[in-house]
């Protein structure tokens, strides 16, 4: 990075948090610290719940899926209007009504209090491991670009988010996601618009989406029956919308970021804005990763885009094995670039049959180069245990830091931290808040002043921020981030989603009943997650479905009614 990056980066990363602090100066009481003044309006909101969902994760690490699998990953997406629209007709009036700070609240006035303490457990535990996904996520930009440790920097910028939101609550969050997001997309629009431009000479945008789809990146829609393939528009749909009506309904982030609109309209109207925008913009990020792939058929690729590995091959560049590794790949790219410019002339020159002969070559090449680098990625895994992140998250960095111009390198980078604030200040504010109102105020200190409150809040967000940075340590085991992110959520937010569609619809149902029903659910989907294979987006409808199932039924079985009608859904 040049001086003019730096400048770009510094600058708006600083002028936002100094902006936040700033308005958010002498806000010391619980409500506002917690909740925010109450006065948002719906654009802000909008945006707030937008960015608390896309994190340094969302446009780091979905542009690599993109890359790798296509567009297929959009279809996790189907279900979120469905799920936007339900919460705005039901979940949001009652919280609203009740007043109260954190969605777990309403399982205690709904049911009892150890259910309600259940729902916020469930929700510190999911998403405080979350967190440290999140953080994991601008800490391979920091190791990307300047060279450091990977672990030295999962804790400094760990640090410096929990510093950042420990002193602006959660009003400071609000107020500086909008220009956070303006960041956002500013850095990933340009970077669409310089990939577009270094694409060949001679290929058309319909070359490049006839390439792209030759090699099966176009297909966004799958309407397979199969409950083994991980993206459907089935599972989008059904499991989508379970999943999705499950975390912006049920986790504490989401909720508090709606929470704080000015009236029902305003938090109503920003859940649309998302319905309608969430959709699109995660289509264009992944068509995003699309175009860098076809960008990569014609520029030689690195060997591994993954940082750790790239440096460790550069430090032993004297082992045969792994120069040939090297060697052998470069020669198969190049017999992958020749045949795609055969394909492009004959395509051009309208010989179909000489078109689809050059494009068949092309494709068997580049299957051999894939095959290398498995083959390389493996032994070096098997020599160095420290080596095995996924290279998908690499490829948007690596291709910002090769190939585009200094000045926008340091907006991109600036926009992969624009997230990671945004989203990670959400959900730690989100984790001190649940911790301090659902524990603190409940159990350890029922007496507790608003002062003595708000000093907990900082002291509980601190420590999960310290919970976070110490999975994140560990995060380079999971799958790609973007998925691991859905995974960790699919895992538990059923059982969540279970616990409030009992609370709303059925009010015959006790407390006792949905306690020890959650607890048998969740111990069925870690039984169902470790012995199947089907995708991950069907178990929050799964989760969903045995909570009531099960409520209902151990109902039966208890004495007398245990609802509290009186807050039923209305």
């Amino acid at each position: 990075m040049s001086a003019l990056d730096f400048i770009v980066l510094i600058g708006s990363m600083l002028s936002i948090a100094i902006y936040g602090i700033w308005r958010t100066r002498g806000r010391r009481g619980l409500k506002s610290y917690l909740k925010g003044d109450g006065k948002t309006a719906w654009f802000a909101i909008g945006l707030s719940v937008m960015a608390t969902q896309a994190s340094a994760i969302t446009f780091l690490s979905t542009p690599g899926q993109g890359y790798l699998a296509g567009l297929g990953f959009v279809q996790i997406y189907f279900g979120l209007p469905i799920a936007l629209i339900i919460i705005a007709a039901v979940f949001l009036p009652i919280f609203r009504r009740l007043n109260v700070y954190t969605a777990y609240e309403f399982l205690g006035l709904r049911f009892d209090t150890k259910t309600r303490l259940l729902g916020a457990v469930l929700f510190l535990l999911q998403r405080g491991l979350g967190a440290g996904l999140t953080i994991y996520a601008p800490s391979i930009v920091l190791a990307t670009v300047f060279g450091w440790p990977l672990n030295v920097t999962i804790i400094s910028s760990g640090l410096v988010v929990i510093v950042y939101t420990v002193m602006g609550g959660s009003d400071a969050v609000t107020v500086t996601q909008k220009y956070q997001l303006a960041v956002i997309f500013a850095g990933m629009v340009t970077a669409f618009c310089l990939v577009v431009m270094k694409l060949p000479d001679g290929l058309t945008l319909t070359d490049t989406f006839a390439l792209a789809g030759g090699f099966q990146k176009c297909r966004a829609v799958n309407f397979s029956t199969n409950v083994h393939e991980r993206y459907t528009f089935w599972s989008g749909v059904l499991g989508g919308t379970f999943l999705m009506l499950a975390y912006f309904g049920t986790d504490q982030s989401q909720v508090q970021r709606y929470l704080s609109g000015a009236s029902l309209r305003e938090g109503r109207l920003g859940l649309m804005f998302n319905a309608v925008c969430k959709i699109p913009m995660q289509f264009f990020i992944l068509l995003l990763g699309v175009l860098i792939f076809v960008f990569y058929l014609f520029e030689q690729p690195p060997l591994f885009f993954n940082a750790t590995l790239s440096q460790y091959l550069a430090e032993h560049r004297s082992d045969p094995k792994l120069h040939d590794y090297e060697t052998a790949f470069t020669s198969i790219h190049a017999q992958t670039n020749r045949q795609l410019e055969d394909w492009l002339k004959a395509r051009h020159g309208g010989d179909q049959s000489a078109a689809a002969a050059a494009f068949a070559a092309a494709m068997t090449a580049h299957q051999q180069g894939e095959n290398i680098r498995e083959e390389a990625a493996k032994t070096l895994s098997a020599v160095n245990s420290s080596t095995t992140a996924n290279d998908a998250d690499y490829v948007f960095i690596t291709f910002i830091l090769s190939q585009l111009p200094h000045g926008v390198i340091g907006l991109l980078v600036a926009a992969f931290f624009a997230a990671a604030l945004s989203s990670k200040a959400a959900e730690l504010n989100a984790l001190g808040s649940s911790t301090t109102v659902d524990f603190y105020r409940q159990i350890i200190k029922p007496n507790a002043t608003d002062t003595q409150c708000v000093a907990a809040s900082k002291c509980f967000t601190a420590f999960w921020g310290l919970f976070a940075i110490g999975f994140a340590l560990y995060a380079h085991l999971v799958e790609n981030l973007i998925q691991a992110v859905n995974i960790l959520g699919s895992i538990f937010y059923g059982v969540m989603l279970g616990l409030f569609v009992v609370a709303f619809f059925l009010r015959r149902v006790g407390g006792t009943a949905v306690f020890w029903s959650a607890v048998a659910s969740q111990t069925l989907i870690f039984f169902l997650y470790f012995n199947l294979t089907i995708s991950y987006l069907w178990y929050p409808l799964i989760g969903c479905a045995a909570c009531v199932i099960f409520s209902v039924a151990l109902q039966a079985f208890l004495p007398g009614v245990g609802g509290k009608s009186g807050l039923r859904a209305q």
